[in-house]
C-alpha cells in the first residue's frame, strides 16, 4: 500500500470500523443431527466477555455492530455467509446468536516526544499516525444451531471461500463495499472443524485493504471472528486474527 495515500485510507477505514464493529479445516466431533441450540441466555453466558482476555478490552454493548442480518446484504446469495461472518451475525439461519466488540489494548509509549506536532514532517506524521492505529479490533459473533445447522452452515461458509475467491459486493449497514478477493489461509485448528479466509476490499486511490477472517465449529454453536489492524493496513505487514481471543473464546465453549 502506497504510505502517500496510507494516511487517507487508514481515516477511512476507521471510521468504517467504528461504524461497523469499532466484521484448514480438522476432523472432530460433528455434532449430530439431534443436536440442540443453545438459548439466547446461554449463548450470551458463552460469548467473551471483559476481563477473558489479558490484554483486550471486551465491549458487549454492540451498539457499532449491525443489529440484524438484514442489515448485511449481499446480491450474491452464495457468498453470503462470509459477509455475515464479517458483520459478527450468524453464517446460517440460527436459533440463536449474539455478537461483542474486542479490542486491542494500547501501550502506552515509554518515550517523550522530542518534537511538537507543529515541528513532525510529513513522514514523521505518518509513522506516529501508523503507530497510534497499530491494534486489532476484532468482532467476536456466536450463533447456535438445532440438528445438523452447524454443519451445514460451516459448510457453507467453506465452499464460500472457494466459490467466492474474485470476491462480491456487500452493503454493510447501508454502506457499500466492495471485496475484490477472497483467500483461504490456514485456520486456528480450534474446535470440531475451522477456517480462515483473508479479505481484501477497495480503497481510496486504488489501494487494497487486507482483513482476516475465521468461522469455527464447537459442536451445535459457530463462531466468528473478523479482524482488523488499521495500522497494519497501511504499512501491508502482515497480521492476523489474535489467537489470544481464539483461545479464550474455545475455552467459554468447552
Amino acid at each position: 500500500m502506497k504510505r502517500s495515500s496510507g494516511v487517507r485510507v487508514a481515516a477511512t477505514f476507521f471510521v468504517s470500523a467504528l461504524s461497523l464493529a469499532l466484521v484448514t479445516g480438522c476432523g472432530g466431533d460433528s455434532g449430530g443431527s439431534d443436536a440442540k441450540a443453545l438459548s439466547a441466555a446461554e449463548l450470551k453466558k458463552s460469548i467473551i466477555a471483559q476481563g477473558d482476555v489479558e490484554g483486550y478490552q471486551v465491549d458487549a454493548g454492540g451498539k457499532q455492530l449491525p443489529k440484524s442480518k438484514d442489515q448485511v446484504k449481499s446480491d450474491d446469495e452464495k457468498c453470503a455467509p462470509l459477509g455475515y461472518a464479517m458483520g459478527g451475525r450468524a453464517p446460517g439461519e440460527a436459533a440463536s446468536e449474539t455478537a461483542v466488540m474486542v479490542t486491542q489494548e494500547k501501550k502506552k509509549p515509554t518515550d517523550n516526544p522530542s518534537k511538537s506536532i507543529e515541528d513532525l514532517t510529513e513522514g514523521e506524521i505518518e509513522d506516529s499516525l501508523t503507530s497510534a492505529m497499530d491494534m486489532t479490533l476484532t468482532v467476536v459473533g456466536l450463533s447456535s444451531y438445532d440438528g445438523d445447522g452447524a454443519e451445514n452452515t460451516f459448510k457453507s461458509v467453506s465452499d464460500a471461500v472457494k466459490s467466492c475467491s474474485a470476491g462480491f459486493p456487500v452493503t454493510m449497514q447501508g454502506t457499500d463495499q466492495k471485496v475484490t478477493a477472497i483467500a483461504a489461509e490456514k485456520g486456528s485448528g480450534s474446535g470440531d472443524e475451522s477456517v480462515g479466509f483473508t479479505v481484501k476490499s477497495d480503497a481510496e486511490d486504488g489501494d487494497v485493504a487486507t482483513s482476516h477472517v475465521e468461522v469455527v465449529r464447537h459442536g451445535s454453536t459457530i463462531a466468528t471472528y473478523y479482524t482488523m489492524n488499521l495500522g497494519l493496513m497501511i504499512t501491508d505487514k502482515p497480521y492476523d486474527v489474535p489467537a489470544a481471543v481464539i483461545d479464550a473464546q474455545a475455552a467459554k465453549l468447552k
